[in-house]
């Protein structure tokens, strides 16, 4: 046995996806519960997120408040509402409201672009709010990691920390521990792995033996560290590499200086003004603020990235902030485009996260390695199936839109999906030279499938057909179910809609689903077919051409058909 192990954790298993808050906090602020998030207000709100669609929250959680309470958590931790202060902390009434928006919440409200919301969590993240042990007072989690994995780059010339040593070695240590012998036990532990033939018996029997030391469930170390990394990242200091982290080459200035102090004795009642009012950064310093500002150019030069700040003033911190974001922001797009550019030869990927979400959500392994898999959380399904689709278009091909103006969702910086697209548009837009196919999906499977997208997907696909036919291209509608319910079908084979004008349309949209859509995909790169979009504007066609022939039933079948003729 060993020193006895705790797990910290920045988020929470009920609000895994961090860029979430900023839509919840949003409707909290906007509601008539801002301030007043307690009691019976938990469930109102609850059922405020619920409608919105911003949680799924479903059976007998719908009915309670957990959800509520969770996200009231994660507002809470990260100053954006003035969090509950404990008797032994000090007074309520010397922070502020409890659970009213705070002055940092309101700021990170106006932070839309991506880039800023990220230095709105670092601040929070960069501040030492967790209890160590041993009267260590309070540490940051961030600047913890960031120095461990500071140690393995001078130990390895890497900073990359795989998934399995951060979830045995990780957010299961602070500063009570040494960073040289955390950085010992990572890489004994990385030695070992590499000698083991399977890796995932190898990874089980280490959580196990790290599991006598530590007095809950042994699954937490995975669960808890898939959260906690997803939240780190959120800093925008570190990034995805393989399922583990590394430091983002742009951001290792501002990593070096934050890893200079993980923990502090000061009361905590100051941490929270600080953190309610906006936690100060090594980026408000001018000298500081350059430096990343120069690195970041450095990092677009090297990719051949153009770029212009000639017309942008660059004398405040405030300004040079604001043009490192700026371009921060263009190198996202670019890495977008290369993003797009890969999917031709990520087919089967894609292919393998049809089959986890025609399941409902899971996670699929290859090759014995954890670090190799795949997984789509079940609470995340529908933006899950939004980002599937959006990616097999990239991977077909031949897009004259930009991805991201393919996309109506929100992407983090690994590429993965935040949240469904807005109301008021569709899902997906397959722009092509000489027609567009527009993607609407679903995971409702029920006899509701109908009344809840048999208006919305004909508007959306009307409007599209208003919208492109004044350039003389025609519109087509893709609709993507885990299941077509026969009367989404019907409504679909008919496809009417009228425009306000009263002018009468006659909609293409060709209800298909997932299992046979991915059955198609997988078809035209297994086949090496050419021309892969004009191939699915062939099926909606030949599928259009004998709707007026059939009822509802006899469509579907001759749908399935189609698909595998």
């Amino acid at each position: 046995m060993g020193k006895q192990i705790s797990i910290w954790f920045l988020g929470n298993t009920g609000l895994r996806n961090p860029l979430r808050i900023w839509e919840g906090l949003k409707l909290l602020e906007e509601s008539p519960f801002n301030g007043k998030l307690r009691g019976a207000n938990e469930a109102r709100f609850q059922t405020l997120l619920n409608s919105a669609g911003i949680i799924h929250a479903t059976g007998k959680a719908e009915d309670d408040s957990s959800y509520a309470r969770k996200w009231r958590l994660m507002f809470g931790r990260f100053g954006f509402i003035y969090p509950k202060v404990k008797r032994r902390e000090g007074r309520q009434e010397d922070l502020g409201q409890l659970d009213l928006v705070t002055p940092f919440g309101k700021a990170f409200l106006k932070a839309e672009e991506y880039p800023a919301q990220q230095e709105c969590f670092l601040r929070s993240l960069s501040l030492e709010q967790i209890e160590a042990p041993d009267d260590f007072g309070f540490f940051s989690p961030l600047r913890w990691i960031l120095a461990v994995m500071l140690e393995l780059e001078k130990r390895t010339g890497s900073s990359e920390i795989s998934r399995i040593e951060f979830c045995l070695w990780g957010h299961t240590t602070n500063p009570s521990y040494k960073v040289s012998e955390v950085v010992d036990s990572i890489l004994d532990l990385r030695r070992r792995r590499k000698d083991a033939p399977a890796k995932r018996r190898f990874d089980a029997a280490e959580i196990k033996k790290r599991g006598e030391d530590y007095s809950h469930e042994n699954k937490n170390f995975t669960d808890y560290g898939d959260m906690n990394m997803r939240y780190l990242r959120i800093s925008g200091v570190v990034q995805r590499k393989g399922r583990g982290l590394i430091i983002v080459p742009a951001k290792h200035l501002l990593a070096e200086q934050l890893a200079k102090d993980t923990a502090t004795r000061r009361p905590i009642m100051d941490v929270y003004r600080e953190l309610c009012n906006g936690a100060p950064l090594p980026t408000d310093n001018l000298d500081t603020a350059k430096a990343l500002l120069s690195n970041m150019e450095s990092q677009l030069k090297a990719n051949h990235i153009l770029y212009d700040l000639s017309d942008r003033p660059l004398n405040t911190v405030a300004e040079i902030n604001i043009a490192r974001q700026y371009l921060e922001k263009l190198w996202m797009d670019t890495d977008e485009l290369k993003y797009a550019s890969e999917q031709s030869n990520q087919w089967q990927e894609i292919s393998d996260y049809m089959s986890l979400l025609i399941d409902g959500g899971g996670k699929k392994i290859d090759n014995d390695d954890e670090d190799n898999g795949i997984e789509v959380p079940k609470e995340e399904t529908p933006v899950y199936l939004e980002w599937t689709l959006w990616r097999a278009a990239l991977a077909m091909g031949a897009l004259t839109n930009h991805p991201s103006e393919v996309r109506g969702f929100r992407l983090d910086s690994d590429f993965l999906p935040v949240s469904t697209a807005g109301g008021g548009q569709g899902d997906l837009y397959w722009e092509y030279q000489d027609f567009t196919i527009l993607t609407e999906v679903t995971m409702s499977r029920s006899s509701r499938q109908e009344a809840m997208e048999g208006e919305p997907v004909r508007r959306h696909v009307s409007d599209a057909v208003l919208k492109y036919g004044e350039k003389n291209i025609p519109v087509y509608g893709l609709f993507v179910a885990i299941k077509i319910d026969t009367n989404t079908a019907e409504t679909f084979r008919h496809g009417i809609w009228y425009t306000k004008d009263d002018a009468k349309q006659r909609l293409d949209i060709l209800p298909l689903p997932l299992e046979q859509f991915q059955s198609f995909f997988v078809s035209l790169f297994q086949s090496n077919e050419p021309a892969k979009p004009q191939k699915v504007k062939q099926l909606i066609e030949n599928c259009e051409a004998v709707r007026d022939k059939m009822q509802a039933p006899e469509w579907k079948q001759y749908i399935a058909d189609e698909v595998i003729r």
